[in-house]
């Protein structure tokens, strides 16, 4: 089957759509991405056809400050500009990324059925739950339900809005308001991150974690078996900014950490670091490395959190924005984790003394990956989405 994935060019998006392009490929079908110019050599190493995806760029008129605009009027523009490329790709199906809402766009102009990938949990609005990003947990008692009642009132104007923006930006390029939306929803996330609720949509599927190194290089921990404490700083633009450097200066073997702690900083990118004999900083792949830590502190995006807890890897989480708030306090409660906020570099030195002091983080970490093994092939999903399966 000939698949067409759709990701904007954010690391935690486009690395799990480039998962899935080498599972459908590896199952025999043909997938071919499309994302921005910065990872078509990255996908091409990988052994995964890509092209570009046209008008990532802001137009004149763009106004990046209206979340809904972003996501409606240039995924509008957007949908236009690729649907003669993806009519060229004749897929059978086209995999949008839930944030690059251009792909279901272009897939509806074309008349080609979609399914919507979800690179962390389902978050869309229920009637069970707070509103998503709050971080809060499903509120119990009279009193409790009351108050998510009254919080999802609170946020029921800006969701009406997003409907009246969507359906405007649809009927502008010739579609109608509502459209039939995604055959499915893949849901990469673990079972153990997900929050039930009383209207799970029939059409969305939880399908674990999608992950992808985007280099082969290994980061080799300093010498030693004291515990190894994995840094990993958030990839995107919404993360808690200076981890690394608060952490090279908090962290300290002998005075905030016991002795023999080594440091690895695991990060895509970066200004120099000045790194004293127990710490080391680069480039690696991060399943790999995490397979030998026994502390994780990273931003909370819901990638690194995942490979945490896959590995069995308990975790200081530094949340950013976005929704690392809410998947900090998820994985908080799930007690694989301790999320650090405001941070400090006392703070972030105590968080870490705890947890690596305490050995049932790791058995909730461990727990949490174990329910991979509870969630369905993507492949599967996709080819149910057209009926093949």
């Amino acid at each position: 089957m000939r698949v067409a994935v759709v990701a904007g060019p954010e690391p935690g998006h486009v690395l799990p759509a480039l998962a899935l392009c080498l599972r459908l490929r590896d199952a025999g079908d043909s997938p071919v991405l499309l994302t921005g110019r910065r990872w078509l050599d990255t996908a091409a190493a990988a052994g995964v056809e890509a092209v570009e995806l046209l008008g990532l760029d802001a137009a004149d008129d763009d106004d990046d400050a209206d979340a809904g605009a972003k996501l409606t009027r240039r995924a509008a523009r957007m949908a236009v500009l690729n649907a003669p490329v993806l009519d060229g790709l004749a897929p059978q199906l086209v995999v949008a990324d839930v944030i690059t809402v251009c792909g279901g766009m272009a897939a509806d102009l074309l008349g080609l059925p979609w399914a919507e990938l979800n690179p962390h949990p389902l978050y869309r609005p229920s009637r069970g739950l707070p509103p998503l990003g709050s971080g809060l947990a499903p509120g119990t008692g009279v009193r409790g339900r009351l108050r998510d009642a009254v919080m999802r009132s609170l946020t029921a104007r800006s969701l009406r809005l997003g409907e009246r923006q969507r359906g405007a930006a649809r009927v502008g390029i010739g579609l109608p308001a509502d459209g039939p939306g995604p055959a499915r929803r893949l849901i990469a996330t673990l079972p153990a991150l997900e929050v039930p609720r009383p209207d799970w949509p029939e059409e969305a599927v939880l399908v674990g974690p999608l992950h992808f190194e985007p280099t082969g290089e290994l980061l080799r921990p300093p010498p030693g078996d004291g515990p190894l404490v994995v840094v990993a700083p958030s990839t995107a633009i919404t993360g808690a900014a200076g981890l690394a450097e608060l952490a090279l200066a908090a962290l300290i073997p002998g005075q905030t950490l016991p002795d023999g702690v080594r440091l690895a900083i695991s990060r895509l990118s970066g200004p120099d670091l000045e790194l004293p004999p127990w710490a080391v900083a680069g480039l690696g792949r991060q399943d790999e490395l995490l397979t030998r830590a026994d502390l994780l502190i990273c931003g909370s995006g819901h990638g690194i959190v995942a490979k945490g807890l896959l590995t069995g890897t308990p975790m200081v989480l530094v949340p950013g924005g976005g929704d690392q708030w809410e998947i900090a306090n998820r994985a908080q409660r799930q007690g694989s984790a301790r999320l650090v906020r405001p941070l400090t570099g006392p703070a972030l030195a105590d968080t870490a003394a705890e947890v690596l002091g305490d050995p049932r983080f790791t058995a909730a970490a461990v727990a949490a990956g174990a329910t991979a093994a509870e969630v369905v092939d993507p492949v599967d999903v996709c080819h149910a989405a057209v009926g093949e399966r």
